[in-house]
């Protein structure tokens, strides 16, 4: 990531390297558009509720630092958190 931007790409390599397991969440990625993204504290890839929620898993990145996958009921991702980018840490 530079210049305040990320690829769904670079989240995808991520994805592969630490939870390989999870081909669904690589094809939901894959399927989301846009496929460049503004760098946030929180990027939405779907409309959810607290209903909807399960899990968090993190991510750890050499440069961005953590990053929280919000993982719904039905298994995708609902959105992302890069800490790094969060006021209060």
């Amino acid at each position: 990531m530079k210049d305040g931007f990320f690829k769904m790409e670079w989240l995808i390599e991520l994805i592969q390297k630490q939870e390989s397991e999870r081909t669904d969440w690589i094809e939901q990625l894959k399927a989301t558009e846009p496929q460049h993204r503004v760098k946030q504290a929180y990027i939405s890839f779907i409309k959810f509720t607290s209903d909807d929620f399960d899990e968090n898993i993190e991510l750890s990145h050499s440069t961005e630092g953590t990053i929280v996958l919000d993982v719904l009921k039905d298994g995708r991702i609902g959105g992302i958190e890069f800490l790094k980018y969060v006021p209060h840490y």
